[in-house]
């Protein structure tokens, strides 16, 4: 169990912690180690880039540039160009079929766009259903700085002895050799 003072962590418990993690830090640390040294992790030296498919140098070309706009569904932080995953490549094989049954690009979008909604486009359109997904990064940004200035504001116009007083062995600069003369009473 921790050891506290009113409440608070003293700084031999803090110690003990830091001594925990510390310990963990050290075991995988060394589980890294143990696993390069047996070549369990990938290297990209072994790394191939994978055969084009397509005969035709420019029609992987096109199918790679419609792959790069399209998001893997499995992935989801990926286009269908960089993923490995089955579907990736099935979605692929798809747009490699209609670009030689001589469909455009725009062709193919649409058609992937009706088949799995605009989340498969790696940019979606602005319109009103993905408002959200465009705006919604900037509205959560300015949320958290309200909410940051509203606290500031008024923890700046409490008076001082509604803060717990500062406790020497809390500090960050203190020496921790050095010992904390409350705990030896």
């Amino acid at each position: 169990m921790l050891e506290t003072v009113r409440g608070r962590r003293t700084a031999g418990a803090w110690r003990g912690v830091r001594r925990g993690m510390l310990s963990w830090m050290l075991a995988g640390a060394i589980w890294l180690a143990a696993a390069f040294a047996a070549g369990l992790t990938p290297s990209p030296a072994y790394a191939n880039e994978a055969a084009p498919l397509a005969a035709d140098p420019a029609l992987e070309a096109r199918v790679m540039a419609i792959a790069a706009e399209l998001r893997c569904l499995v992935c989801q932080n990926q286009t269908i160009a960089d993923s490995n995953a089955d579907l990736a490549v099935d979605l692929r094989r798809q747009v490699r079929q209609m670009l030689s049954a001589g469909r455009s690009q725009q062709e193919v979008l649409d058609y992937m766009t009706a088949r799995y909604g605009d989340f498969v486009l790696y940019r979606p359109p602005l319109k009103d259903s993905t408002a959200l997904l465009w705006f919604g990064p900037a509205l959560l940004l300015v949320g958290g700085l309200v909410t940051l200035f509203v606290v500031l504001r008024r923890r700046a116009r409490l008076p001082a002895d509604r803060f717990d007083p500062d406790d020497p062995a809390d500090r960050l600069d203190a020496d921790p050799l050095t010992p904390d003369p409350t705990l030896h009473r």
